[in-house]
């Protein structure tokens, strides 16, 4: 997995300092942003000083932080269904893992391109950089590796599922990149106020608000006729069902404008094929846990869905693009309380926001990546990074969060060896005479 690490890995300064001439403007940016840099330094409390322009440790910490998040609720998410993933709306614990590191990765942008002396050189880098991590998403999602519990390999193209965490990572990237490098201000001193800093970075501003209200015209305003799909269960004949909509801004499972746009340009055989809404009461006899179909199930249970499709991606790039501008406060704010300030208020201004859009009826939806789940998520997210920083690069209490520190520096190879099943695969694959006799099994994991 070294080719997948290297694709994605950053080597900018992780803090606000001037960067070093041969380590920003390269393009580098992602789970792994932030790796160079020097360590911080004292442990010793005190009262809000200037930073020292050394390691933003936070970052490193915030992101290890939400690898094990991850790992946590894919686990025991399915013993506790209150820490896993809300079937439809709503959010629980687990969704908020996946904003985390969009915002993360906007976050180590604004590190990676504080200079950028050649535009065009830039751009192409981060093209290539995107590519490669999409092609990595795509070979670990789209169903080359199968699970634990089966030990072949390969994928059909004609089925196979075209999106996923590290493809819309990849897509969220390269947009936030490209707004980094060409739609920014001209005099890097914004003063002490507010104000300059919007004005700097007033064009990416105002991109995140065209993303914003395209997603909701196309979520709401866009019809949604009936639709057709066919399944084959295991041991069963081919199944046919129709799912009867003719609506407008419905956000129901069946009848969503984010699923029509991925089955007319995806297909719908490239979709997610066990979306999270197979755990609805509708779907699931266990509900919020997946069981067997009820007999009056709706016709959409077992249609596929993909969870990072291309609509809701405009609204994954916005929390991108949020972390972006918290990155902006690093780099121009040198003193921690105005820093933390100007987290601080943002991000408890978006969680106003979408918990009173969630009030008003536009409820909070991780599949849709919904308005109000977007403010909810990405707010909460500069929340915790502020806490972190408070604790971590302020206060200087490094030594306690450590193994968080050397899980971010590592993110994109535990995702790839935890998070996509790839650690188990490879154990699973070793057994003695017979494939049941494995060492999973023999250290009390396999079945």
């Amino acid at each position: 997995m070294a080719s997948a690490k290297s694709a994605v890995e950053f080597h900018g300064t992780n803090d606000g300092s001037a960067p070093e001439p041969n380590s920003v403007g390269d393009g580098h940016g992602d789970i792994e942003a932030g790796r160079g840099g020097c360590a911080v330094a004292s442990r010793t409390p005190t009262p809000m000083p200037k930073s020292s322009g050394k390691r933003l440790v936070s970052l490193d910490v915030f992101r290890g932080i939400t690898v094990v998040l991850m790992i946590l609720v894919d686990d025991v998410g399915g013993i506790v269904p209150s820490i896993s993933h809300s079937p439809w709306d709503g959010v629980m614990l687990a969704d908020f893992v996946f904003p985390f590191f969009l915002f993360i990765v906007g976050v180590s942008l604004a590190f990676a391109y504080k200079r950028v002396p050649a535009k065009m050189m830039a751009t192409k880098k981060a093209v290539l950089r995107a590519a490669k991590l999409f092609l990595v998403g795509l070979l670990l999602q789209g169903g080359f590796f199968h699970s634990i519990h089966d030990l072949t390999y390969g994928v059909d193209i004609h089925k196979m599922r075209l999106m996923g965490i590290l493809q819309r990572i990849a897509m969220a990237y390269l947009v936030v990149a490209v707004y980094e490098i060409w739609l920014r201000g001209g005099a890097d001193d914004v003063g002490s106020g507010s104000y300059a800093l919007i004005k700097r970075y007033r064009h990416q501003l105002f991109v995140g608000l065209v993303l914003t209200v395209t997603y909701t015209a196309l979520l709401y305003g866009m019809y949604v006729p009936d639709w057709e799909y066919e399944v084959t269960p295991p041991d069963s004949t081919l199944k046919h069902f129709l799912v009867t909509c003719g609506v407008r801004g419905d956000t129901s499972p069946g009848c969503n404008a984010v699923g029509l746009i991925d089955r007319h340009i995806l297909g719908i055989q490239h979709l997610y094929t066990h979306p999270v809404y197979l755990k609805t009461m509708q779907c699931s006899m266990n509900s919020p846990r997946n069981g067997p179909l009820p007999s009056d199930a709706p016709s959409w249970c077992q249609a596929p869905f993909d969870p990072e499709g291309l609509l809701s991606s405009l609204m994954a790039t916005v929390t991108c693009l949020i972390g972006l501008q918290m990155g902006h406060v690093v780099v121009h704010f040198k003193e921690h309380d105005k820093r933390i300030v100007h987290w601080s208020i943002p991000s408890l201004s978006l969680l106003i926001l979408g918990f009173s859009l969630d009030l008003a009826g536009l409820h909070m939806n991780k599949s849709l990546y919904s308005l109000s789940y977007t403010c909810v998520t990405t707010g909460t997210a500069g929340l915790f990074f502020a806490a972190i920083y408070l604790l971590v690069d302020v206060y200087g209490y490094k030594k306690l969060f450590f193994p968080m520190e050397w899980v971010g520096k590592h993110a994109l190879l535990i995702f790839v060896l935890v998070g996509c099943n790839i650690a188990p695969i490879l154990v699973h694959g070793f057994y003695w005479r017979e494939p049941q006799n494995n060492l999973l099994k023999f250290i009390g994991i396999g079945g």
